[in-house]
């Protein structure tokens, strides 16, 4: 399954791997693409092992808000 998350507070290569580690800590991504620029960040997972909510919690853990 992909899906596309709206992130506000990115800004920086920092801010990127904050959120790519702590997402890949789930034994369920497969992948993960952040773009600074548009505020976006694209997951790969498996429904089965993560859920939508369980990412959100991860990125917002960094420090940043999920708008959607």
């Amino acid at each position: 399954m992909q899906i596309t998350l709206s992130v506000e507070g990115m800004t920086c290569n920092h801010c990127e791997k904050a959120v790519k580690g702590a997402l890949k800590e789930f034994e369920g991504v497969q992948g993960v693409e952040v773009h600074l620029e548009s505020g976006n960040v694209d997951v790969m997972y498996d429904d089965v092992n993560v859920t939508k909510e369980q990412l959100k919690e991860a990125i917002e853990e960094q420090g940043y808000d999920v708008v959607s």
